[in-house]
Formats: structure tokens, sequence, C-alpha cells
């Protein structure tokens, strides 16, 4: 390693003040000495991308002495096997020599005047006297053994591969297992740095990008250190020996070779950058119709019932074609590029041997050997100079990823939990005060969130914390753990500034009990044992009988060791409530938190909660959070917050008087709770087997709750209240709500992962199918490719004939023979050129056609199923819009460019092996014996790579789902100051990856060295037979090299081919996907003409007995046996709480869905048999979100009809009936107006009129009215209300609505209550029945 300076350098270069580094070299084996903090970076959340900080070398500062050997000796081993190629070139140079050599040897002798006495050549007797024997004295005949020089040859190379044998595998292992070690360091400081870390921190980094850096990001510092280093080496100094043979063995042709390169660079240079910018073009262009696939898949609903699937379909072919053109000019500049590389190589051959053989003839300066040195060292070092800047990008983005994980490492925490540092008090009391502490989250720091909150907490009592959401009662709890620390004032515990006490101390006197209590994925006592370290069995069922848990906990199978699955997933939200509670006894804490523990639960559970924490409270200061009123009730004091400040303290009643927030608090949820209390039991009374209550009834922290039920309800019995959110309402026609249960989401993706694999892939006869229509193009192209592949062996049949003219005594001739080779080469470079150009037009033109066409296709077949398909979420809009975008680009790469890639291969191999057989088939065979290795070896590297990857990936596995666990319940594992139990289970994970890298090293390392040396194994064979066939069999020599070379190019032709497979198969696959999607048939098809239509539609509707569960949620009962009836004309209203059914009755209507069990009668026909775009056609339908669509206002109206062109008449008419005319009149562009991207750029109640229009203009028989009203305030309502009742006029009507006034004056009124009618009737018929109608006008309550 370079000494420190280098180092330092770089970093003062950059204008840093960074003192980490200063004595990393000096003592490599203390990296932790040196790690000082930069103090300006803490407890800010900056975002911005780091630049490039660290140098490469501190890459490395924690190896250790071993390592750094290890590296050394690795390097060592990279730079000699580097240095292997260019030896090989002096060997070749002199077996040339020694061939041409014998060669003009025979060729003397075959001159019958002349013979060979005592090793020289003599004329014969005869014909002594007509010449002088000037030139011949020098010629040496007979000394020559060819088959022994070829032997020594033979054994040069043997030598020089096993050499090559031995140091690729040292360099390959010894990096790959230094850098194991290191990043198994890296990652257990990282990790053990991240859980120091304060809480603040995590707030302002999200878990997910933690631990994509625990994963990728440290895999990229172990690309960038491991064995690219040692191949970049090894490629270097092939390139700079490369140079040296040139320079030293001639530095004129090197010169000359070296002035024409630049060309080349120039190519590749000008393709990379028109590459990328067409391919941003084509990204940019699909990205339009990516945006509306996106559009109309999110409000596919919308698109359904107003039967828009043609015309989007059209909308989105139309934006495909500017994609399709930027591709097909990408794919003609890549055939221009490449040809114009091929032309300029072909071109500098020409001119390299041209300018050699004449240095070689006329003047001497070179033997054939030495041009051939200098030739081919030349082209050595600039292939291994391309070949080594790959391992520069490895580099700069190892370390890109080294930068943001170092400065985590180096960062200090500002509350450092595993710090031992601050006083343990002898005796707590347990009083907690805040004196004037002002806060803000660090990840938020515009907003206050405690100001200037002074609140004194006495020890033993029960203080209750109430106050709105936001007020800031969580915030307190959290400073009392010492999550934070408060920006001005202070948290004393019995007087003691909290900051000064021993942290983990600290923490060990609190229990606390969040409203969504976080378990670890193991057993239930494992997780009690989490309280506190090293607690007896018998504590365990102690504190499990104080939290009211040992009952259920014993009645389970497995009792104390069942598994509590991933996030507590398998437990209701009571029983792991519970369990968390047993967890805050288990540590007898002095001081109790209990932040809104019972507000998830229903009530059964609530009241056996609510008893354990009544139990436990006795005798320790408990602050308790809660927001229904039954648990405050009985606290000792009472403190209201309101905007980050104690405003009000003191008992129930004494608040009570006051009138202040806790007043206000009560009097709302009285009212509330009285609501729900007669709808209950009224539930009850119709339903046995209803023992829960309903009961939503908190005020703030309502959403919190609502989030939480729905992930309660896993496994408790809750059907009956969930909220809103979880079922899809036909009203929400736009982003579904798949409320899926956390536990399930946790089952669902191990399940889905399943589903994914068993994809068979397609068969490329099916996908040739889709591609048929480009036939021409395919067929050109593979000509072009063809020609191409023809391309390496008459290079190598030009080669060996210049070679053969070397031996050639005749110098006019020889001058000849040479001037029209090198015109050849200019030709086939010129051919060429046209032919890539050729390929890769044609290629990319058919292809391209191809990605548009299954696009298109594909998105028709979306919109073509049923709505029940987008409820599953591996079909959710991002998913199928990522489907379009990459399986159909993807696709083409099992057709076009990869045909043109096999047949150039065939070609290539198929010519070569002919052209080889024909010239010498004996030398063919024994080198076709080698050829598997050849190809093989290259296609296992790859393979070997990959299936090391996988490995890898595996391993780290186990890891990552510890750290995940770990960071995304930072806050538990904090409180429980459990922190260094998650990092030493951790590092034991890690020991796995590490055995797997250090058998991957060996491995990988053997192969390495395997692949490099079969070529000199394969050389060292050939020329030896050669050599015996050159002098047993009178092979010309030149045919030795024809065979060879042209054999060898075809060999790596074959591993070229063989490194386009994973393209192949991900397109067979990305296929196979595909053709799933096409060929899978809808249960309700919107495109088929079968079905009943008839003329004279009335409009009678009438449900008999529906039953209906969501496909998604097939344990919940949405439609129990739903019968109503309305006549032509009539207006039915729905009315009942959330979730029974009323907007699913609507979607069976629509037939989104059709009913389990049960019939909807059409005009007296099974709905099932009418004929989907018909029935669709009659219903209009105005939801409580219309969904708009990214066009002019005029568009949306007219989107109501597709079927027709509607004139603008029609459309001002319809907008007066909606009463939206004036407005849009009003506009600068009226009716040209764009609304934005989904209706943004208007207000509620504009957006609705339009809604209503684009119903109206429909004309249709039956309307839905989805609660068209909720959503506005009261002047557009009665706008928007006054348009819907002259909208209704002569239709059958369906109104869904929660206010009492829009539905009075309806035909028929619907009282529905989990999936079924209770009463229905006139509203004046419902108010003399006395019933639940009848309670809810009186209440007044919204029914909801």
């Amino acid at each position: 390693m370079p000494s420190g300076s280098v180092k330092l350098q770089s970093i003062k270069k950059l204008g840093q003040e960074n003192h980490s580094y200063e004595i990393t070299d000096e003592e490599p084996a203390g990296p932790y000495m040196t790690m000082t903090t930069s103090k300006e970076d803490t407890g800010q959340c900056d975002k911005e991308q780091p630049a490039i900080r660290v140098g490469f070398f501190q890459l490395f500062r924690f190896s250790t002495c071993n390592e750094v050997l290890m590296m050394v000796l690795g390097s060592i081993c990279a730079v000699l096997h580097g240095s292997a190629q260019p030896l090989m070139l002096l060997v070749f140079g002199l077996l040339t020599d020694t061939f041409i050599e014998y060669d003009i040897e025979l060729n003397e002798l075959s001159d019958e005047r002349k013979e060979c006495v005592n090793n020289t050549i003599h004329w014969k007797e005869n014909y002594t006297d007509t010449m002088n024997q000037s030139h011949l004295g020098s010629m040496s005949c007979g000394v020559l053994d060819i088959e022994y020089e070829m032997t020594k040859f033979a054994f040069y190379y043997v030598g020089i591969g096993a050499a090559v044998f031995i140091l690729g595998y040292f360099q390959i292992s010894l990096w790959v297992t230094a850098a194991a070690k290191q990043i198994q360091l890296i990652r257990k400081i990282y990790f053990s740095k991240v859980m120091r870390m304060e809480i603040g921190w995590f707030d302002c980094t999200s878990v997910g990008e933690l631990n994509t850096r625990m994963s990728d990001d440290i895999n990229k510092i172990n690309d960038a250190i491991a064995d690219q280093v040692a191949i970049f080496m090894q490629r270097f100094t092939t390139f700079v020996c490369g140079f040296c043979i040139g320079f030293v063995k001639g530095w004129k042709l090197t010169l000359v070779i070296v002035a024409a390169s630049p060309l080349i660079g120039i190519g590749a240079g000008l393709m990379a950058l028109f590459v990328a910018k067409l391919t941003g073009m084509e990204l940019q262009a699909y990205a339009k119709a990516g945006a509306i696939a996106d559009e109309v898949l999110s409000s596919i609903r919308t698109v359904a019932a107003f039967g828009g699937e043609k015309k989007e379909v059209q909308r989105y072919d139309k934006n495909l074609i500017s994609a399709q053109r930027w591709g097909i000019r990408k794919g003609l500049i890549m055939g221009f590029f490449t040809g114009y590389m091929w032309l300029i190589i072909f071109l500098c051959y020409g001119l390299a041997f041209w300018y050699g053989s004449s240095l070689v003839i006329d003047t001497d300066e070179y033997s054939a050997g030495t041009l051939l040195q200098v030739f081919f060292g030349v082209l050595i070092a600039a292939m291994n100079l391309g070949q080594a800047s790959p391992c520069l990008e490895a580099f700069a983005a190892g370390r890109g990823a080294a930068t943001i994980i170092f400065e985590t490492i180096e960062r200090e925490p500002e509350i450092d939990c595993l710090s031992e540092a601050g006083y343990k008090l002898d005796r707590v009391n347990g009083d907690l005060e805040f004196h004037n502490v002002t806060f803000h989250y660090p990840s938020r720091p515009e907003v206050k969130i405690l100001d200037k909150l002074s609140v004194f907490v006495k020890s033993g009592e029960t203080t209750a914390f109430v106050g709105p959401s936001g007020a800031g009662k969580s915030t307190a709890v959290q400073l009392i753990q010492r999550f934070y620390d408060p920006k001005e004032g202070m948290v004393t515990l019995d007087g003691h500034d909290i900051r000064g006490l021993n942290i983990q101390w600290l923490r060990s006197l609190i229990g606390i009990v969040e409203q969504e209590p976080v378990l670890f994925a193991t057993t239930i006592a494992e997780n009690i044992r989490y309280g506190r370290p090293g607690v007896s069995m018998d504590d365990i069922v102690t504190a499990t009988k104080e939290a009211n848990a040992y009952n259920f906990i014993m009645d389970l199978p497995q009792k104390f060791d069942t598994l509590v699955g991933e996030g507590g997933g398998q437990m209701s939200g009571g029983q792991k409530q519970r369990i968390a509670i047993a967890r805050a006894l288990v540590r007898n804490p002095r001081i109790l938190l209990l932040d809104m523990a019972t507000s998830a639960l229903d009530n059964e559970s609530e009241a056996m909660v609510q008893e354990a924490l009544d139990k436990v409270r006795l005798g320790r200061t408990t602050i308790s959070i809660a927001h229904r009123l039954s648990t405050i009730k009985n606290a000792d004091v009472i403190v209201g917050f309101e905007h980050g400040k104690a405003v009000e303290r003191g008992k129930h009643s004494e608040l009570l008087d006051r009138k202040g927030v806790y007043f206000t608090l009560v009097t709302l949820q009285s009212q509330g709770d009285k609501a729900l209390n007669e709808k209950a039991r009224q539930m009850a009374e119709n339903k046995e087997d209803a023992p829960e209550k309903l009961s939503l009834s908190r005020a703030g922290s309502y959403r919190a709750s609502m989030r939480a039920s729905i992930r309660q309800r896993a496994r408790s019995q809750l059907s009956n209240l969930i909220p809103e959110s979880s079922v899809p309402i036909v009203g929400e026609l736009g982003p579904r709500a798949y409320a899926v249960s956390q536990a399930d989401k946790s089952k669902n993706a191990i399940e889905e992962e399943d589903e994914e694999d068993p994809v068979e892939p397609a068969p490329v006869a099916r996908i040739l199918k889709y591609n048929l229509p480009e036939w021409p193009y395919m067929l050109f192209g593979s000509l072009g490719a063809a020609v191409n592949g023809g391309v390496n062996p008459v290079y190598s049949l030009l080669f060996s004939q210049i070679l053969a003219t070397f031996s050639v005594t005749d110098t006019v001739a020889q001058r000849k023979e040479i001037d029209s080779i090198c015109l050849f080469f200019v030709m086939v470079g010129v051919v060429s050129f046209f032919t890539q150009m050729l390929q890769g037009y044609a290629f990319s033109k058919s292809g391209e056609l191809l990605t548009r066409r299954l696009r298109r296709l594909g998105f028709h077949a979306m919109l073509g199923q049923e709505i029940g398909w987008f409820d599953d979420h591996k079909n959710s809009p991002g998913a199928l819009t990522t489907r379009l975008a990459t399986d159909a680009s993807q696709v083409q790469g099992a057709t076009g460019s990869q045909i043109g890639m096999i047949v150039n291969s065939l070609t290539n191999i198929g010519v070569a092996i002919l052209m080889s057989f024909y010239f010498s088939w004996k030398l063919t065979l024994l080198i076709l014996c080698f050829l598997p290795f050849i190809a093989l070896s290259g296609g296992f590297q790859a393979k070997m790579l990959i299936g090391f990857a996988k490995q890898d990936k595996q391993a780290m596995e186990a890891a990552g789902q510890i750290s995940g666990e770990a960071l995304n319940n930072i806050r538990t594992i904090a409180g429980l100051g459990k922190e260094r139990n998650f990092v030493d289970t951790y590092n034991a994970q890690l020991d796995v990856p590490y055995q797997a890298a250090l058998k991957k090293a060996n491995v990988y390392g053997g192969c390495y060295g395997f692949a490099q040396c079969v070529v000199f194994l394969t050389n060292s064979a050939s020329y030896r037979f050669g050599g015996y066939l050159v002098s047993q069999e009178g092979l010309h020599f030149s045919l030795v090299f024809r065979v060879i070379s042209a054999i060898v190019t075809s060999g790596t032709a074959l591993g070229r081919a063989s490194s386009y497979t994973p393209d192949y198969a991900k397109a067979k696959i990305s296929a196979a996907r595909f053709f799933q999607l096409l060929d899978r048939v809808p249960k309700i098809s919107v495109y088929s003409d079968k079905g009943d239509q008839w003329e004279s539609f009335q409009g009678n509707i009438e449900f008999i007995d529906c039953k209906f569960t969501y496909p998604t949620r097939p344990d919940i009962q949405v439609l129990n046996g739903l019968n109503v009836a309305v006549k032509t004309g009539q207006t039915l209203a729905f009315v009942g709480s959330s979730g029974c059914g009323k907007s699913t009755s609507v979607q069976l209507l629509e037939r989104f869905y059709d009913p389990d069990k049960g019939r909807v009668l059409i005009d007296g026909r099974d709905s099932t048999l009418v004929n989907v775009p018909f029935l669709r056609s009659k219903i209009g339908i105005v939801s409580q979100e219309p969904i708009l669509f990214d066009c002019s206002i005029l568009e949306n109206i007219k989107y109501g009809d597709n079927s027709r062109d509607i004139s603008m008449d029609e459309v001002i008419s319809a907008a007066k009936k909606s009463q939206l005319h004036d407005f849009v009149m009003s506009l600068p562009e009226k009716y040209d107006t764009n609304v934005g991207a989904q209706g943004s750029q208007l207000s509620r109640g504009q957006k609705q009129r339009i809604a209503i229009a684009r119903a109206i203009i429909r004309d249709p028989k039956i309307l839905l009215l989805d609660e068209a009203t909720s959503a506005l305030d009261t002047e557009s309502e009665k706008t928007v209300q006054a348009a819907l009742d002259k909208a209704r006029e002569g239709r059958t009507c369906i109104v869904i609505a929660h206010r009492l006034s829009t539905i009075q004056n309806s035909d028929i009124i619907a009282v529905m209550s989990r999936g079924y009618v209770i009463e229905k009737g006139t509203h004046d018929h419902l108010m003399a029945l006395k019933g639940a109608y009848y309670k809810l006008v009186t209440t007044g309550a919204p029914i909801s």
C-alpha cells in the first residue's frame, strides 16, 4: 500500500476537513482507534446525495495484517499472471520464425538443381558453372528438426499454462478471502453502529434504505475490493507488457497501429453517447404511454362502468408509436457504429500487415515473427485495456457506496444507548416532572410538538393524559423514555435531569405498553423474556397471570412455546396486547407508560386488558394516554393537553365543571356512544351471535386506531367494525383499498414468492408467431448476421495467407500477393460495415414492432379482466404497468437481436469448422477436443458467478431477517434495552455467509485459473501436432496457423453466444408471464358478444337472496342473503353503517362481480346471462369520489358514452342539466379546460357535477348514486342535489347516502346491516315502525 500521504492528499483535494484517516496506514491493526467524529453532521436530516468522498485505498481501512498480506500476495500473482500473455507472444514469434525458416528450406530444396551437402544448400555439380555461388553459401539445411523444435515450444506453452493456472487460482482466492473477512467486519461494525443511533436518526432514515444499505451497498463495496481488483491488475499488466513488447520489438509498426486506434475509441465513445441518449428518448416516449396505462388501470372501475376499454387501448397504442420509432433508431445507430468499428479494425489489419510486411521484406528490419509479436502485442494490449475498464465502474460504485456506510460508522450518536456513562440512583421514588419542555421532531423541525410543557407526575399515582390527536401526549411519553432530548427545558426523575442518568438503567425502570405492541418472531415465553434478561419461568407465569394472559396461553396447544409469527401476526389484538403487558410487568417497572394500550381492541378484549391494567397500576407511577373515557375516569389525576401545552389538570368531576378540553372530548364521545350502543343492541336482536359492541368511539386518534384495527382484524372477530377503508366500494372507483392484515401480508408475501416461480418458460415458436408479420425484416437481418459470422474465419484465412507469403522466395510475387491480401482486408471491412448495419436495423425494427404489439395485446387483455382480478395485490396498477413496460421489452431478447446473435455464432462456428476440416482434418479433430473446454470455461465462469450471487443472497437472508426485524421495531427494542442482543444474534448469523464466501473463493479461483490456462494448453498441443504434420505429411505450415486461429476465434464466438443466454432465458420467462395474461379467460368477459340484449329495456331490478364475498377476502361475508326489488322509475335508497354491503350491491348490478349464491334479475333476466357491455351501457353511475381522466372537460363528459360520437349540443344540454354549464363558461378555455391528473385542477363540487353530466349523457335507464354528495360542503351539495333530482326523473335510481335529507323522498328505503336488509319501506312507514331507521333519524347521527 502506498504511504499515508497519498490518501491524505486525495481527501484534502476535495476540501474536506476530515481527520479520520490520519493513521490508518501506520497501524492497520487498530482501525477502530481512528474513527474520530465529525460533529457538524449530527442531528440534521440532510438528504443530499453524497459525492464520492472515500479514496480507493480507504476501502481497505478495516483490513488486518493478515488480509493486507493476502492482498499483497494476490496482487503479485495478478501481475505475474498479467505478464503471461505477452510472454506467450515471444514464444509465438519464435515459433513462427521456425516454421517460416523450415518452409523456405523446403522451397529451396524443391528446386531440383539444388541439394543439401554438409548442412548447407549447394547447386548440383552440373549447374555450378552457370551460376556463381554468391547467395547460396549462407543457406543452411538439414539442421532444423521441426518436430524437436515444436516439442520445445509445446513445453514452453504447457509451462506458461501451468503457471497461469496456479497464479490465477491464488490471485482470485486470496483477494476474495481477504474481502470476505473485511466485509464481515464492516457488516458487524455497521449494524452495531446503527443499533446505537438515537431514535431521531431513524426518523430521518427510512428502514428500507438501511436494509438496502446493509445488503446492496455493502455488496458493492465487496465487489470493489474482491476479485475485481485482481482482475484489473492482471489486465492492466497485460496492457503495459503488450505495449512494451510492441515498442521494444518494433517501434515503427507499433506507432502506425497506435495512430489508427483513436478512431476506434471515438467510435466507441460516440456509440455509448448516442445509445444513452436514444435510450433516454425511448424511455421518455414510453413514459407517456406508461402514464396512460397507469391512469387507466388505477381507475379501472370507471373505465368498465363507461365501457371505455377499446377507446383506452387505442389511446395507449397511439403513444407507443413514438417509443417504437426511437427504438428503431437506436438499433440503426448501434448497427452503424458496430459496423464502423469492424471497418476500422479491418482497415487497421490491412495497414499493419501492409506496412509490417514491407518492413520485413524490403528493409529486413523485422523477421516475420517480430511482425506478429508487435501486431498481437498491441492488439492484446488494446483488448485488455478495454476489458479492464468495467472494473473501474465497480471501484467507483464501491467508493460511492462506502461513503454513506463509512459516514454512518463514524457518526457518534447523540443519545448512545450502549454507553456506560451516567448515574444510577440507589432508590427510585418515581416522581416525574417536565420543566418548560419545548420539542420538535428532528424529521420535522418546523412543527413545534411541545411548547413549554410543564407537568408533574406524582409517584405511585395514575395520571391520564388526554387531548386531541397531535397535542403531544405520546411525545411526552417518548421524552420520558429518552428516545429524544428536549430542545429546551428538562425532564427530571426524582429531581435528577434524566440526561445525566445511565440510559440502559433508566429504561430498565420503565415498562411501556403501546397502542400497537410489537412482538418479535419467536415464542411467547421468549417475547416476555425480552422484558428482563434471565427471568425465571415462575416470574413469567406470574406476569402473565397479572396481565390476564395466563388462561389463553394455557389453552394454546404449545402453551408458552407457541410462536407468535412475524410481528405477532398469529395472535389477535387483545392477545398481543396482553403479552406486551406481561412483558412490561416482568421488568417489575417503577414507571408504567400506557400509550392508548386498549384503543385498538374490541369491547370484550378491552374489558380484559383494562382489568389487567387496573391490577398492575397499583403502587407504580403510571401515565396513561387514552381516548376512551372508561379508561380515564378512574385515574388519580387527568391532565388535558392542547397544542403541546398542558392546559388543565384535576379529577374527572372537576374537569367536567371547567368545561375545557376534557369536557368537549367527553360530550363528543358520549353522544357517539349512545348511537353506537343503540345500533349494537339492535344488531344483537337481529343476530344473536354479535357479542361485540361497536366501539369506534374515539375522537382524535380515530385514524390511527383505524389503521390498527385493520391490522388486528387478522384473527379477532371484528368483521362488523371494519372502518371505511377496508371495504372496496364502487364509490372509490379508483384506488382500491386492499386491507390485507399484517399477518396475511407476511403469509401472502411468502405465497407470492411461490406463485411467481412456476412459470414455465414460453416456447420460442409461440413468441415468433407474434413476430410473424415482420418476417422480411428478420430474413434480411439473419442474412446480415450470417455474413457477419463469416467474417472471423475469413480473417484467419487472410492472416495465415500473409504468413505463407513470407516464405515465398520470389520478391516480386511476394509483394503482389501481400498487396492483394491487404486489399482483401479492406473489402471485408466494407462488407462487414454494411451487413452490421443491416443486422442492427432489421432486428431492431422487428423487435420494436413486436414489443409494441405485445404491449397493446397485453393492455387489451388487462382491460378485459373482471374487476375481481384487479383486487389481487399482485395485479395492482403499479405491478401491471411495470409488467407492460418491462416484460414486453424483454421478450425482444428471445427474437430480434437474439436470433441475430445465434445466426452469427452458428455461421461463425460452421464456416470455421468446415474451412478447418477442408484444410487439415487431423489437426481440426485434435483442436475440437479442446473446444468444449474453451467454450465451457467461459460459460462456467458466468454461471458460477450467477450461482454464487444466489448463494450469497440466501446466506444473507437469515441475517437480513434479524436486521430487518430489529430496524423495523427499533423503538420497542430501545424501550426494552435489547440492542446488544440483536447485535450479537446478527453477528452470529454472519458466519454462514462468511464460510460460503471462503468456499466460493477456492472454487471460483480454481475455475478462473482453469479458464485462463485452457487456451495455453490448446495451443501447446495443436502446435506440436502441427509440427508433426508439417514434417511427416508435408502439410503447409500456414495451414496450421489457419486452422488453429479459425477454431480458436470461433470458440470465443461460442463463448459470446453463451453469454447472451441469460437475456434469452429472461425473455422466455417474461413471454410466459405475458402469455399467461393473454390466455387468462376472465370470469366476466367485456369483449364477448355473448349474452342477451333486448330492445325495450325497462330497468326493473331485483336482488334475490344474494350472498357475496370479495375474492381477495373470502373469510368475510359481505352480502348475506340480500332481498330487495325496485321497479322502473322508482328510487331505492340504501342506508346502513359502513361495510354493510350497500356499495357491494351496486357493484353486483354493474356486474363488476357476480354473486356467489342467489341472483340479480334485470327486467326479469338473470344478470349473468346478459351481455356485459349492453348491460353497462344502460347504467349511469355517479360515485362519491368521481374519477376524471387527465384531459379536457369536454372529453371527460363525452366519456359517458363511448359507443357513438357525441355532438357539442348534447354535451351542453347535459352540462345544463347538471348545473355545470355556467361554471364552465366562466373558465378562460371553457369546455377545453384540462382537469389535471384525476381532476386535481377542480374542486370537489365541480368534479362531482362533471361526473353527473357524464352519467346523464349516457341517457341511462338506471342511475346509481353512490354517496354522490357526501364529500361536499353544504352550498355545493345544494346545487349537486338539485342536479341529481333533475337527473332522476323517469329513471330507475339507486341511492346510497349518509345524510338523511337526501333520502327522505325515496320510494323505498332499505336499511342494511351485515349484508342484508333489516327493514324497508317509505320514510313515513319506517318512522311509524320505530325501528332502526327511526332511531337513526331521531338521534341525528350520521349513518356510517
